[in-house]
């Protein structure tokens, strides 16, 4: 292929900006490999297409192209931390704001304001949440749930959103597991350690509760793909599931870790091959960028090539 660039005035709509920018090269390249390889994923019918994300992706503006996803039913599986499930509700009981990379912490700190780079969080937002979850904790006690599975609280917390911004309302409505390998990594956690201990010390979430279900789901597939933006749990989660069907048939990551220290995530898909997560004739795309950049711009221009 040759590079080749374009005129602004000769593109039209998201789509076709992103279609051109498979000619420019770099990672303009790779963003436009990977949205032609997303739209093949959720175009085909027999592929069961797991999406995994931070909590960073829900703590910024991403959280509404995660829920159109859902919403749409490009997804079958989705795989987060805990951090972008908590996250989720807190946006629907009130707002993050923009602020600034550069400002004294330890004055927001005393302000009550809680930092995510430039996005800012008011402690009593999790004052909310704690108001929020423990009513739902005790509802479940009471029906005779003492133990519960993440894919299980989820779907809970989505039904009781009314917010269609949400990912986890979505989910609950097109009935897609929300799985949390770490579900006690968070605020969730603590609000629910100290519910226990102050409540009902026989209740609890089943860190292992979601594996037979993810394990059928991953068995059960023809083929399977995954759209996984950032890595830690649940990038793992995913292409470690998968190892024990050969692998995944097609793969996109994003992310702006470095492998040069080993890490998960930063390790590109042909490291993933080796362990036999990914098939070693699998068909990938690598796009080393800021999610919040890139995403948008994939997600757009799939949704206008499969209208």
């Amino acid at each position: 292929m040759e590079v080749r660039g374009f005129f602004p005035e000769e593109v039209r709509g998201v789509g076709e900006l992103v279609e051109r920018m498979e000619a420019i090269g770099f990672q303009a390249t790779e963003v436009s490999r990977a949205a032609e390889l997303l739209r093949e994923m959720v175009e085909d019918e027999d592929l069961t297409l797991y999406l995994g994300f931070t909590s960073n992706i829900i703590s910024s503006g991403l959280r509404e192209v995660v829920a159109y996803m859902v919403k749409e039913g490009w997804v079958d599986v989705v795989v987060t931390t805990v951090g972008g499930v908590e996250e989720d509700v807190m946006k629907s009981l009130g707002s993050f704001e923009i602020g600034d990379w550069f400002v004294d912490d330890a004055e927001l700190k005393r302000r009550g304001i809680n930092r995510i780079g430039n996005i800012f969080v008011r402690t009593e937002l999790y004052e909310k949440l704690e108001k929020f979850l423990v009513p739902i904790f005790e509802e479940l006690y009471a029906s005779g749930k003492k133990t519960v599975s993440p894919v299980e609280l989820n779907r809970v917390l989505g039904k009781k959103l009314r917010d269609e911004r949400s990912f986890l309302y979505w989910a609950a409505r097109r009935d897609v597991p929300v799985v949390c390998p770490a579900p006690t990594d968070g605020a969730l956690g603590l609000i629910l350690f100290y519910y226990r201990e102050n409540n009902r010390k026989d209740f609890g979430i089943d860190v292992t509760g979601d594996m037979e279900l993810l394990a059928n789901i991953t068995f059960e597939a023809k083929r399977t793909g995954a759209l996984i933006v950032g890595g830690g749990v649940p990038k793992h989660h995913i292409i470690g599931m998968n190892l024990v069907r050969g692998g995944l048939d097609k793969a996109v990551y994003i992310t702006t870790a470095v492998e040069w220290d080993g890490s998960l995530s930063g390790a590109r898909p042909r490291e993933a091959k080796s362990w036999g997560k990914i098939k070693t004739k699998a068909n990938t795309a690598y796009v080393y960028s800021d999610a919040t950049i890139v995403l948008p711009l994939i997600v757009k221009a799939v949704s206008e090539w499969i209208r």
